[in-house]
């Protein structure tokens, strides 16, 4: 079975859950993929196309390529993971229902471009004081490359370019599964900007957990002594 689909961003919206509390979700349409290649060696992969693109934004050996397998043109192209490809061949559709509700998935994105920003932004800086007489509240300073060492450091925080980065969200739970529209509702955020190309797969560190599972409250034995001075500096929980 493939190990995941490829989609892309909808947006936020915000759902209830069994208890009746808020939980912020992303929409993510994943698929319809097609099918376009499978590999068994050195691992058994995958390679599945989405969103229909027109003959003519490819060239010659791309247009080629699709014709000999008789699948129509896909824009993005990935090889994801599986653990048995004799379910599958090449052109097969393959929808939302590789997913089901209660399972972990890893989603990878390109995140939101921000441009060129200053290093208290980029890298969150405290930044100067922030007297008037200063003149250093928002600047670099020093970036130590003087004589010794006579250059400046690898890795060192500076202004630049901000985002438009490859970003991975591990074990984000999948909290409904909508087949008829190809549509998941992932816990929390992914990256990118509305529409935003994703690669979504099942984790491995996590497994499925079933959402009639409530969590298991873990009771802890406080010391009274400790818990009444907590209690009289104001400070208990």
């Amino acid at each position: 079975m493939i190990r995941g689909l490829l989609g892309k961003k909808i947006g936020m919206t915000q759902i209830f859950d069994r208890d009746g509390n808020i939980v912020p979700v992303t929409i993510v349409e994943v698929g319809p993929c097609r099918v376009l290649g499978l590999m068994d060696t050195p691992s058994k992969r995958v390679k599945i196309g989405y969103d229909p693109l027109r003959e003519s934004r490819l060239n010659k050996p791309q247009v080629g390529f699709f014709k000999k397998i008789g699948v129509t043109p896909m824009r993005y192209i990935r090889e994801i993971e599986s653990t048995d490809n004799a379910n599958y061949q090449i052109g097969q559709e393959l929808k939302a229902d590789v997913f089901k509700a209660g399972d972990f998935v890893n989603v990878a994105g390109i995140s939101i471009g921000k441009g060129f920003q200053g290093g208290m932004k980029r890298w969150h800086w405290r930044g100067g004081p922030a007297a008037h007489g200063s003149m250093h509240h928002r600047r670099v300073g020093s970036v130590s490359s003087s004589s010794d060492p006579s250059r400046v450091y690898k890795g060192k925080t500076m202004p630049g370019h901000m985002g438009d980065s490859s970003v991975l969200i591990e074990n984000l739970r999948v909290l409904k599964v909508d087949v008829d529209n190809n549509l998941i509702l992932v816990n929390g955020s992914v990256p990118g900007k509305k529409n935003a190309f994703l690669t979504i797969t099942i984790s491995k560190k996590k497994p499925f957990q079933s959402l009639e599972e409530k969590k298991v409250v873990r009771m802890v034995k406080r010391n009274p002594m400790k818990q009444s001075r907590a209690t009289a500096a104001g400070k208990a929980k």
